[in-house]
Protein backbone atom coordinates (compact mmCIF):
# COMPACT_ATOMS: atom_id res chain seq x y z
CA UNK A 1 0.00 0.00 0.00
CA UNK A 2 1.23 3.50 -0.74
CA UNK A 3 1.72 6.23 1.82
CA UNK A 4 -0.95 8.92 1.86
CA UNK A 5 0.37 12.36 1.00
CA UNK A 6 1.76 14.08 4.08
CA UNK A 7 1.75 10.85 6.11
CA UNK A 8 5.52 10.44 5.93
CA UNK A 9 6.01 13.60 8.01
CA UNK A 10 3.89 12.42 10.93
CA UNK A 11 5.52 11.30 14.17
CA UNK A 12 4.99 7.55 14.54
CA UNK A 13 4.47 6.04 18.00
CA UNK A 14 4.34 2.32 18.76
CA UNK A 15 1.98 1.76 21.69
CA UNK A 16 2.13 -1.49 23.67
CA UNK A 17 -0.32 -2.10 26.53
CA UNK A 18 -0.15 -4.89 29.05
CA UNK A 19 -2.70 -7.45 27.80
CA UNK A 20 -5.51 -7.02 30.34
CA UNK A 21 -8.78 -5.16 29.76
CA UNK A 22 -8.12 -2.20 32.06
CA UNK A 23 -4.72 -1.54 30.53
CA UNK A 24 -6.05 -1.92 26.97
CA UNK A 25 -8.93 0.48 27.67
CA UNK A 26 -6.62 3.16 29.03
CA UNK A 27 -3.99 2.76 26.32
CA UNK A 28 -6.69 2.95 23.65
CA UNK A 29 -7.78 6.33 25.00
CA UNK A 30 -4.18 7.54 25.11
CA UNK A 31 -3.65 6.39 21.51
CA UNK A 32 -6.75 8.25 20.33
CA UNK A 33 -5.64 11.45 22.03
CA UNK A 34 -2.21 11.19 20.39
CA UNK A 35 -3.83 10.43 17.03
CA UNK A 36 -5.94 13.57 17.38
CA UNK A 37 -2.67 15.48 17.87
CA UNK A 38 -1.28 14.24 14.54
CA UNK A 39 0.50 11.00 15.46
CA UNK A 40 0.60 7.90 13.31
CA UNK A 41 -0.33 5.06 15.68
CA UNK A 42 0.83 1.45 15.68
CA UNK A 43 -1.10 -0.27 18.48
CA UNK A 44 0.26 -3.65 19.60
CA UNK A 45 -2.05 -6.28 21.09
CA UNK A 46 -1.22 -9.85 21.96
CA UNK A 47 -2.45 -12.48 19.51
CA UNK A 48 -4.85 -13.83 22.15
CA UNK A 49 -6.48 -10.46 22.78
CA UNK A 50 -6.52 -9.62 19.08
CA UNK A 51 -8.79 -12.64 18.57
CA UNK A 52 -10.95 -11.65 21.53
CA UNK A 53 -11.38 -8.13 20.16
CA UNK A 54 -12.44 -9.48 16.77
CA UNK A 55 -14.89 -11.87 18.39
CA UNK A 56 -16.38 -9.10 20.51
CA UNK A 57 -16.50 -6.33 17.93
CA UNK A 58 -16.63 -7.98 14.50
CA UNK A 59 -14.24 -9.09 11.77
CA UNK A 60 -13.44 -5.52 10.61
CA UNK A 61 -13.10 -4.03 14.08
CA UNK A 62 -9.31 -3.79 13.91
CA UNK A 63 -8.95 -2.71 10.30
CA UNK A 64 -8.10 0.67 11.73
CA UNK A 65 -7.35 3.77 9.69
CA UNK A 66 -4.43 4.51 7.35
CA UNK A 67 -2.69 6.22 10.29
CA UNK A 68 -4.02 4.04 13.12
CA UNK A 69 -2.91 0.45 12.60
CA UNK A 70 -2.93 -2.69 14.75
CA UNK A 71 -0.17 -5.28 15.12
CA UNK A 72 0.28 -8.33 17.34
CA UNK A 73 2.95 -10.15 19.30
CA UNK A 74 2.59 -13.50 21.14
CA UNK A 75 2.25 -13.53 24.91
CA UNK A 76 4.20 -16.77 25.29
CA UNK A 77 1.36 -18.64 27.02
CA UNK A 78 -0.14 -21.88 25.63
CA UNK A 79 -2.67 -21.29 22.81
CA UNK A 80 -6.26 -20.96 23.99
CA UNK A 81 -9.67 -20.21 22.49
CA UNK A 82 -11.08 -19.12 25.85
CA UNK A 83 -12.76 -15.75 26.30
CA UNK A 84 -11.47 -14.85 29.76
CA UNK A 85 -8.87 -12.55 31.26
CA UNK A 86 -5.53 -14.28 31.69
CA UNK A 87 -3.85 -14.28 35.07
CA UNK A 88 -1.72 -11.23 35.78
CA UNK A 89 1.16 -13.21 37.26
CA UNK A 90 1.27 -15.66 34.33
CA UNK A 91 1.34 -12.81 31.83
CA UNK A 92 4.07 -10.93 33.70
CA UNK A 93 6.32 -13.97 33.80
CA UNK A 94 5.63 -15.13 30.24
CA UNK A 95 5.91 -11.79 28.47
CA UNK A 96 9.04 -10.84 30.36
CA UNK A 97 10.69 -14.05 29.14
CA UNK A 98 9.17 -14.53 25.68
CA UNK A 99 8.01 -11.28 24.08
CA UNK A 100 11.18 -9.25 23.54
CA UNK A 101 12.31 -11.07 20.37
CA UNK A 102 8.86 -10.86 18.68
CA UNK A 103 8.65 -7.20 19.64
CA UNK A 104 12.05 -6.48 18.09
CA UNK A 105 10.99 -8.32 14.94
CA UNK A 106 7.91 -6.09 14.77
CA UNK A 107 10.03 -2.94 15.04
CA UNK A 108 12.36 -4.24 12.32
CA UNK A 109 9.36 -4.86 10.06
CA UNK A 110 8.02 -1.36 10.71
CA UNK A 111 11.46 0.01 9.82
CA UNK A 112 11.32 -1.91 6.54
CA UNK A 113 7.84 -0.51 5.81
CA UNK A 114 9.15 2.96 6.59
CA UNK A 115 12.10 2.54 4.19
CA UNK A 116 9.60 1.48 1.53
CA UNK A 117 7.53 4.61 2.16
CA UNK A 118 4.51 2.74 3.50
CA UNK A 119 4.54 4.17 7.04
CA UNK A 120 6.43 7.03 8.68
CA UNK A 121 9.65 6.06 10.48
CA UNK A 122 9.05 5.05 14.09
CA UNK A 123 9.68 8.09 16.28
CA UNK A 124 9.21 6.68 19.77
CA UNK A 125 7.69 3.94 21.91
CA UNK A 126 5.07 4.15 24.66
CA UNK A 127 4.87 0.93 26.64
CA UNK A 128 3.15 -0.25 29.76
CA UNK A 129 5.23 0.39 32.85
CA UNK A 130 5.09 -3.33 33.68
CA UNK A 131 6.51 -4.23 30.26
CA UNK A 132 9.98 -2.76 30.60
CA UNK A 133 11.42 -5.47 28.34
CA UNK A 134 10.48 -3.03 25.58
CA UNK A 135 13.18 -0.69 26.90
CA UNK A 136 15.78 -3.19 25.63
CA UNK A 137 14.26 -2.93 22.16
CA UNK A 138 14.19 0.87 22.40
CA UNK A 139 17.90 0.88 23.21
CA UNK A 140 18.73 -1.48 20.34
CA UNK A 141 16.75 0.58 17.80
CA UNK A 142 17.95 3.89 19.28
CA UNK A 143 14.40 5.05 20.06
CA UNK A 144 13.17 7.16 22.97
CA UNK A 145 10.66 5.37 25.19
CA UNK A 146 8.05 6.63 27.62
CA UNK A 147 6.33 4.31 30.08
CA UNK A 148 2.64 4.67 30.82
CA UNK A 149 1.15 3.60 34.16
CA UNK A 150 -2.58 3.14 33.45
CA UNK A 151 -3.46 2.53 37.11
CA UNK A 152 -3.56 5.36 39.66
CA UNK A 153 -0.59 7.56 40.49
CA UNK A 154 -0.98 6.79 44.19
CA UNK A 155 -0.79 3.05 43.46
CA UNK A 156 2.47 3.60 41.54
CA UNK A 157 3.79 5.41 44.60
CA UNK A 158 2.54 2.56 46.80
CA UNK A 159 4.43 0.01 44.71
CA UNK A 160 7.51 2.24 44.82
CA UNK A 161 7.33 2.06 48.65
CA UNK A 162 7.39 -1.77 48.67
CA UNK A 163 11.16 -1.69 49.10
CA UNK A 164 10.85 0.56 52.16
CA UNK A 165 8.21 -1.71 53.68
CA UNK A 166 10.55 -4.67 53.21
CA UNK A 167 13.52 -2.84 54.67
CA UNK A 168 11.52 -1.81 57.74
CA UNK A 169 10.21 -5.34 58.27
CA UNK A 170 6.55 -4.37 57.75
CA UNK A 171 6.33 -7.00 55.02
CA UNK A 172 6.32 -9.89 54.37
CA UNK A 173 3.58 -10.97 56.77
CA UNK A 174 4.71 -13.56 59.31
CA UNK A 175 1.93 -15.96 58.27
CA UNK A 176 -1.55 -15.93 56.75
CA UNK A 177 -3.19 -15.19 60.11
CA UNK A 178 -1.84 -11.65 59.72
CA UNK A 179 -4.37 -11.12 56.93
CA UNK A 180 -7.20 -11.29 59.46
CA UNK A 181 -5.77 -10.58 62.94
CA UNK A 182 -5.77 -6.79 62.62
CA UNK A 183 -2.15 -6.42 61.45
CA UNK A 184 -3.29 -4.92 58.14
CA UNK A 185 -4.64 -1.96 60.12
CA UNK A 186 -1.03 -0.96 60.88
CA UNK A 187 -0.71 2.76 60.15
CA UNK A 188 1.85 3.85 57.56
CA UNK A 189 1.56 7.61 57.89
CA UNK A 190 5.34 7.91 57.51
CA UNK A 191 5.35 7.00 53.81
CA UNK A 192 6.38 10.06 51.75
CA UNK A 193 3.61 11.43 49.55
CA UNK A 194 0.86 9.20 50.97
CA UNK A 195 -1.66 10.31 53.58
CA UNK A 196 -3.46 8.35 56.30
CA UNK A 197 -2.44 4.99 54.87
CA UNK A 198 -2.78 1.61 56.50
CA UNK A 199 -1.07 -1.56 55.33
CA UNK A 200 -4.44 -2.80 54.00
CA UNK A 201 -4.57 0.28 51.72
CA UNK A 202 -1.26 -0.46 49.98
CA UNK A 203 -1.54 -2.27 46.60
CA UNK A 204 -2.40 -5.87 47.40
CA UNK A 205 0.80 -7.33 45.90
CA UNK A 206 2.58 -6.39 49.16
CA UNK A 207 0.34 -8.54 51.36
CA UNK A 208 2.42 -11.69 51.05
CA UNK A 209 4.09 -14.09 53.46
CA UNK A 210 7.22 -14.70 51.38
CA UNK A 211 9.78 -12.04 50.48
CA UNK A 212 10.57 -14.09 47.36
CA UNK A 213 7.01 -13.74 46.06
CA UNK A 214 7.19 -13.41 42.27
CA UNK A 215 4.81 -10.46 41.77
CA UNK A 216 6.26 -8.49 44.68
CA UNK A 217 9.75 -8.73 43.23
CA UNK A 218 8.62 -8.35 39.62
CA UNK A 219 6.90 -5.04 40.35
CA UNK A 220 9.80 -3.68 42.38
CA UNK A 221 12.19 -4.57 39.56
CA UNK A 222 9.94 -3.01 36.91
CA UNK A 223 9.76 0.29 38.79
CA UNK A 224 13.52 0.28 39.28
CA UNK A 225 14.03 -0.15 35.53
CA UNK A 226 11.40 2.52 34.87
CA UNK A 227 13.79 5.10 36.27
CA UNK A 228 15.82 4.75 33.04
CA UNK A 229 12.92 5.62 30.72
CA UNK A 230 12.77 9.04 29.06
CA UNK A 231 9.43 9.80 30.71
CA UNK A 232 6.58 8.30 32.73
CA UNK A 233 2.96 9.14 31.91
CA UNK A 234 -0.02 9.06 34.29
CA UNK A 235 -3.75 9.34 33.67
CA UNK A 236 -4.41 11.99 36.30
CA UNK A 237 -4.40 15.73 36.97
CA UNK A 238 -2.37 17.76 39.44
CA UNK A 239 -5.24 18.82 41.70
CA UNK A 240 -5.99 15.17 42.42
CA UNK A 241 -2.46 13.79 42.91
CA UNK A 242 -0.15 16.71 43.67
CA UNK A 243 1.52 15.07 46.70
CA UNK A 244 2.20 11.79 44.92
CA UNK A 245 3.47 13.51 41.77
CA UNK A 246 5.75 15.76 43.80
CA UNK A 247 7.26 12.80 45.67
CA UNK A 248 7.78 10.74 42.51
CA UNK A 249 9.29 13.63 40.55
CA UNK A 250 12.36 13.60 42.81
CA UNK A 251 13.14 9.96 41.94
CA UNK A 252 11.86 9.26 38.43
CA UNK A 253 12.44 10.80 34.99
CA UNK A 254 10.12 13.60 33.83
CA UNK A 255 6.50 12.86 34.77
CA UNK A 256 3.62 13.79 32.51
CA UNK A 257 0.05 13.78 33.78
CA UNK A 258 -2.39 13.93 30.90
CA UNK A 259 -5.73 13.06 32.41
CA UNK A 260 -8.37 12.49 32.92
CA UNK A 261 -8.29 10.81 29.52
CA UNK A 262 -12.07 10.35 29.42
CA UNK A 263 -12.48 14.12 29.57
CA UNK A 264 -9.65 14.76 27.12
CA UNK A 265 -11.24 12.46 24.57
CA UNK A 266 -14.55 14.26 24.82
CA UNK A 267 -12.85 17.54 23.90
CA UNK A 268 -10.06 16.36 21.59
CA UNK A 269 -11.80 13.98 19.20
CA UNK A 270 -13.91 15.71 16.54
CA UNK A 271 -17.56 14.79 16.90
CA UNK A 272 -17.71 13.80 13.24
CA UNK A 273 -14.73 11.44 13.46
CA UNK A 274 -16.86 8.29 13.38
CA UNK A 275 -14.02 6.11 12.11
CA UNK A 276 -11.95 6.75 15.22
CA UNK A 277 -14.94 6.32 17.51
CA UNK A 278 -15.52 2.89 15.98
CA UNK A 279 -12.11 1.67 17.17
CA UNK A 280 -13.13 0.04 20.42
CA UNK A 281 -11.17 -1.73 23.12
CA UNK A 282 -13.69 -4.01 24.83
CA UNK A 283 -12.70 -7.68 24.99
CA UNK A 284 -16.32 -8.63 25.66
CA UNK A 285 -19.32 -7.96 23.45
CA UNK A 286 -21.10 -4.86 24.73
CA UNK A 287 -24.85 -5.09 25.19
CA UNK A 288 -26.76 -1.99 24.12
CA UNK A 289 -30.16 -3.01 25.49
CA UNK A 290 -29.21 -1.63 28.90
CA UNK A 291 -29.00 1.86 27.39
CA UNK A 292 -32.52 1.44 26.02
CA UNK A 293 -33.65 0.40 29.50
CA UNK A 294 -32.02 3.47 31.05
CA UNK A 295 -34.05 5.63 28.66
CA UNK A 296 -37.20 4.46 30.44
CA UNK A 297 -35.99 5.62 33.87
CA UNK A 298 -36.35 8.95 35.63
CA UNK A 299 -33.31 11.25 35.83
CA UNK A 300 -30.91 10.42 38.68
CA UNK A 301 -32.86 7.32 39.74
CA UNK A 302 -30.53 4.38 38.93
CA UNK A 303 -27.46 2.94 40.62
CA UNK A 304 -24.96 1.36 38.24
CA UNK A 305 -23.10 -1.75 39.47
CA UNK A 306 -19.98 -3.10 37.78
CA UNK A 307 -17.00 -4.90 39.33
CA UNK A 308 -14.76 -4.68 36.29
CA UNK A 309 -12.94 -7.29 34.23
CA UNK A 310 -10.91 -9.20 36.84
CA UNK A 311 -12.86 -9.42 40.11
CA UNK A 312 -13.85 -12.96 41.09
CA UNK A 313 -16.37 -13.12 43.94
CA UNK A 314 -17.92 -16.05 45.76
CA UNK A 315 -21.54 -17.10 45.18
CA UNK A 316 -22.25 -15.94 48.74
CA UNK A 317 -20.90 -12.46 47.99
CA UNK A 318 -22.98 -12.30 44.81
CA UNK A 319 -26.11 -13.11 46.79
CA UNK A 320 -25.32 -10.52 49.47
CA UNK A 321 -24.94 -7.83 46.83
CA UNK A 322 -28.12 -9.03 45.13
CA UNK A 323 -30.27 -8.85 48.23
CA UNK A 324 -28.70 -5.56 49.32
CA UNK A 325 -29.72 -4.06 45.98
CA UNK A 326 -33.18 -5.63 46.18
CA UNK A 327 -33.80 -4.41 49.72
CA UNK A 328 -32.69 -0.87 48.85
CA UNK A 329 -35.77 -0.61 46.59
CA UNK A 330 -33.69 1.41 44.11
CA UNK A 331 -33.52 0.93 40.35
CA UNK A 332 -30.23 -0.70 39.36
CA UNK A 333 -28.24 -1.68 36.27
CA UNK A 334 -25.92 -4.56 37.20
CA UNK A 335 -23.14 -5.87 34.95
CA UNK A 336 -22.47 -9.57 35.66
CA UNK A 337 -19.82 -10.77 33.24
CA UNK A 338 -19.67 -14.54 32.53
CA UNK A 339 -16.73 -15.29 34.85
CA UNK A 340 -17.57 -12.90 37.71
CA UNK A 341 -18.33 -15.68 40.18
CA UNK A 342 -15.85 -18.24 41.46
CA UNK A 343 -16.49 -21.62 39.88
CA UNK A 344 -18.70 -20.08 37.21
CA UNK A 345 -21.89 -20.37 39.32
CA UNK A 346 -23.65 -17.02 38.99
CA UNK A 347 -27.20 -18.22 39.49
CA UNK A 348 -29.33 -15.61 41.19
CA UNK A 349 -32.29 -16.73 43.33
CA UNK A 350 -35.70 -16.72 41.63
CA UNK A 351 -37.00 -14.73 44.59
CA UNK A 352 -34.49 -11.98 43.86
CA UNK A 353 -35.36 -11.91 40.16
CA UNK A 354 -39.09 -11.73 40.95
CA UNK A 355 -38.53 -9.03 43.56
CA UNK A 356 -36.53 -6.79 41.20
CA UNK A 357 -38.03 -7.56 37.77
CA UNK A 358 -39.56 -4.08 37.44
CA UNK A 359 -36.58 -2.10 38.71
CA UNK A 360 -33.45 -4.05 37.83
CA UNK A 361 -31.57 -4.81 34.61
CA UNK A 362 -28.73 -7.33 34.38
CA UNK A 363 -26.29 -7.36 31.43
CA UNK A 364 -23.03 -9.19 30.80
CA UNK A 365 -21.05 -6.13 29.60
CA UNK A 366 -21.74 -2.58 28.48
CA UNK A 367 -20.27 0.67 27.18
CA UNK A 368 -19.46 2.02 30.61
CA UNK A 369 -18.83 5.65 29.76
CA UNK A 370 -22.18 5.90 27.98
CA UNK A 371 -23.85 4.39 31.03
CA UNK A 372 -22.11 6.66 33.54
CA UNK A 373 -22.98 9.74 31.50
CA UNK A 374 -26.63 8.76 31.09
CA UNK A 375 -29.01 11.20 32.84
CA UNK A 376 -30.70 8.40 34.81
CA UNK A 377 -27.50 7.36 36.67
CA UNK A 378 -27.05 8.74 40.19
CA UNK A 379 -24.49 6.42 41.83
CA UNK A 380 -21.87 3.80 40.97
CA UNK A 381 -21.10 0.65 42.96
CA UNK A 382 -17.57 -0.16 41.81
CA UNK A 383 -14.46 -2.24 42.48
CA UNK A 384 -12.36 0.95 42.25
CA UNK A 385 -10.39 0.16 39.11
CA UNK A 386 -8.73 3.35 37.91
CA UNK A 387 -10.57 3.50 34.58
CA UNK A 388 -13.89 3.16 36.38
CA UNK A 389 -12.97 5.80 38.94
CA UNK A 390 -11.76 8.40 36.46
CA UNK A 391 -14.77 7.81 34.22
CA UNK A 392 -17.04 8.23 37.24
CA UNK A 393 -15.26 11.44 38.25
CA UNK A 394 -15.64 12.83 34.72
CA UNK A 395 -19.35 11.96 34.75
CA UNK A 396 -19.84 13.54 38.19
CA UNK A 397 -21.06 10.27 39.75
CA UNK A 398 -20.11 9.42 43.39
CA UNK A 399 -19.15 5.86 44.28
CA UNK A 400 -19.78 3.04 46.69
CA UNK A 401 -16.45 1.23 46.78
CA UNK A 402 -15.76 -2.50 47.12
CA UNK A 403 -12.04 -2.92 46.31
CA UNK A 404 -10.76 -6.37 45.45
CA UNK A 405 -7.03 -6.39 44.61
CA UNK A 406 -4.16 -4.63 42.86
CA UNK A 407 -4.40 -0.85 43.05
CA UNK A 408 -8.07 -0.92 44.09
CA UNK A 409 -7.55 -0.73 47.91
CA UNK A 410 -5.33 2.33 47.43
CA UNK A 411 -7.83 3.98 45.09
CA UNK A 412 -10.64 3.26 47.54
CA UNK A 413 -8.77 4.80 50.47
CA UNK A 414 -8.10 7.99 48.56
CA UNK A 415 -11.64 8.22 47.16
CA UNK A 416 -13.20 7.79 50.59
CA UNK A 417 -10.74 9.55 52.91
CA UNK A 418 -8.82 12.11 50.84
CA UNK A 419 -11.05 13.10 47.93
CA UNK A 420 -14.43 12.66 49.62
CA UNK A 421 -16.14 11.11 46.58
CA UNK A 422 -16.71 7.55 47.80
CA UNK A 423 -17.99 5.38 50.64
CA UNK A 424 -16.46 1.97 51.36
CA UNK A 425 -18.22 -1.38 51.60
CA UNK A 426 -16.49 -3.92 53.83
CA UNK A 427 -14.80 -6.75 51.94
CA UNK A 428 -16.86 -9.22 53.99
CA UNK A 429 -19.94 -7.89 52.27
CA UNK A 430 -23.33 -8.11 54.00
CA UNK A 431 -26.70 -7.29 52.46
CA UNK A 432 -27.66 -4.94 55.29
CA UNK A 433 -24.57 -2.82 54.68
CA UNK A 434 -25.13 -2.82 50.90
CA UNK A 435 -28.72 -1.68 51.39
CA UNK A 436 -27.67 1.05 53.82
CA UNK A 437 -24.82 2.41 51.69
CA UNK A 438 -26.81 2.28 48.43
CA UNK A 439 -29.54 4.36 50.05
CA UNK A 440 -26.96 6.74 51.50
CA UNK A 441 -25.26 7.10 48.13
CA UNK A 442 -28.51 7.69 46.27
CA UNK A 443 -30.42 9.98 48.63
CA UNK A 444 -28.54 10.50 51.90
CA UNK A 445 -26.67 13.54 53.15
CA UNK A 446 -23.31 11.82 52.55
CA UNK A 447 -24.32 11.19 48.95
CA UNK A 448 -25.17 14.87 48.50
CA UNK A 449 -21.80 15.88 49.95
CA UNK A 450 -19.98 13.52 47.60
CA UNK A 451 -21.87 14.90 44.58
CA UNK A 452 -20.82 18.41 45.55
CA UNK A 453 -17.23 17.29 46.07
CA UNK A 454 -17.00 15.41 42.78
CA UNK A 455 -18.40 18.39 40.88
CA UNK A 456 -15.45 20.41 42.19
CA UNK A 457 -12.87 17.87 40.90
Amino acid sequence: MATIAGEESKPHVVITPFPLQGHITSFSKLAKVLHSKGFHITYVNTEYNHKRLLNARGAQALDGLPDFQFETIPDGLPPSDANVSQRFSFLCNSMQNNSLIPFKKLLARLNKLASDGVVPPVSCLISDAVMTFTMNAAHEFDLPIALYWPASTVSFLGVFHFRTLLNKGVIPLKDESYLTNGYLDTELDWLPGMKSMRLKDIPSFAKVTDSNNFLLNFLMAELQRAQKAQAIIFNTFEELDSDALSTLSSVFPPLYYIGPLALLLAHQIPHNHRSLESIGSSLWKEETQCLDWLETKEPKSVIYVNFGSLVIMSPEQLHEFAWGLANSKKHFLWIIRPNLVEGGSMILPHEFLNETKNRGFIASWCEQEKVLNHPSIRGFLTHCGWNSMTESICAGIPMACWPWSGDQPTNCRYACKEWGIGIEIDHNVKREEVEKLVNELMEGEKGKQMRRKISES
